[in-house]
């Protein structure tokens, strides 16, 4: 072999577009790029084979750096949103400018109109931080065109003022002209759910925190710290978004008065059984002086109750906390301090 073509060999143009899917699948071996291939399109066939076929020298680094590129994207999670940018972005270069553009028309069209079913699959309390941060009359329309379940979700996590504010708003709509509809569609697509796309990780951790919350507690703790043991990182974050009924003494007495005086004086008594004294006069100290009487007169009988009822009582001011805190009523993590950080 010539020197010329020994340098013809080792000299790679940078992967782009079909060029990178090629090189992935030729490296798979034929049985599993058959097994991908079957997924794709008559069109997409055409593409790929296209480049396949057509396909320079490629380097073992490059080769090596396309695997870290893969495996980097399922290790941080693969939440991946469908965008008219990104379909652009993926066909450049693959096909005539023309034929694209005959393309994000078609995909518009039909992105604008599932994106509110789309939007109605998303978490109610992701979807009313949104639209506590838009006008009214925004929060009104989107209202208006998601399910009516996912709606009524929403409209619980809404401040009564905003609510019925929203409401009075949705009854008074008129009809939009079909371009600003669409104007307004793909803004909400763009801002609302590619955003929503990139924060998904954090989204799943509230979840399972919202799962983790509610389970027992020795149920809790072997779920932790088989998490610790097999994704600590994961652990870490659930450990930081988890709330238990311990918690509680960590709020700030002004978070703890609003909760307290949401609940019941005999929930209050019965989740208060088997607590320490320190831990006990936290809470005692957050409830009103006739209250207070009240509760410490009922602990001091002494009455005993079962150990189910006790997690009923604890896992209901809990729960409470976490609507409260999901109304931005009260806040959850305060940097504040107080008496009960020393609890802990």
């Amino acid at each position: 072999m010539s020197a010329s073509a020994s340098t013809k060999t080792t000299v790679s143009r940078p992967l782009e577009g079909a060029d990178r899917v090629a090189a992935l699948l030729m490296t798979m071996g034929r049985p599993a790029a058959v097994q991908v291939m079957k997924h794709f399109s008559q069109d997409e066939l055409k593409v790929i084979t296209r480049a396949i076929a057509d396909l320079q020298p490629v380097s073992t680094a490059q080769i090596e750096q396309l695997i870290e590129d893969l495996a980097a994207q399922f290790v941080a999670g693969a939440n991946l949103i469908g965008t008219v940018s990104e379909v652009e972005r993926l066909l450049s270069g693959m096909l005539p400018p023309e034929q694209i553009q005959d393309i994000l028309a078609d995909v518009l069209g039909n992105a604008n109109h599932s994106i509110w079913d789309r939007i109605s699959t998303v978490s109610e309390g992701a979807l009313a931080s949104y639209i506590l941060k838009e006008h009214p009359q925004t929060a009104a329309l989107i209202l208006s065109k998601v399910k009516p379940s996912c709606a009524a979700k929403v409209m619980g996590h809404l401040p009564t003022d905003l609510r019925n504010d929203v409401m009075r708003r949705m009854l008074t709509l008129k009809p939009l002209v079909e371009a600003t509809m669409k104007i307004i569609e793909r803004t909400i697509h763009e801002d609302f759910l590619v955003n929503f796309s990139r924060n998904m990780g954090a989204d799943t951790h509230a979840r399972m925190a919202d799962i983790i919350n509610k389970m027992e507690r020795d149920h809790m703790e072997n779920v932790l710290q088989n998490l610790s043991d097999t994704r600590p990182k994961s652990a870490e974050i659930l450990k930081g978004l988890l709330f238990t009924f311990d918690d509680i003494v960590n709020l700030t007495p002004k978070a703890r008065t609003a909760l307290f005086d949401q609940i019941p004086n005999d929930r209050v008594v019965m989740a208060l059984k088997g607590t320490d004294a320190g831990f006990r006069d936290i809470i005692l100290q957050s409830l009103a002086s006739r209250v207070r009487r009240m509760v410490e007169q009922e602990l001091a009988t002494g009455q005993p109750a079962t150990q189910r009822d006790v997690t009923e009582a604890r896992r209901m001011i809990t729960d409470l906390a976490l609507e409260m805190a999901g109304r931005g009523e009260i806040e959850l993590n305060s940097d504040q301090d107080d008496g009960g950080a020393l609890y802990r």
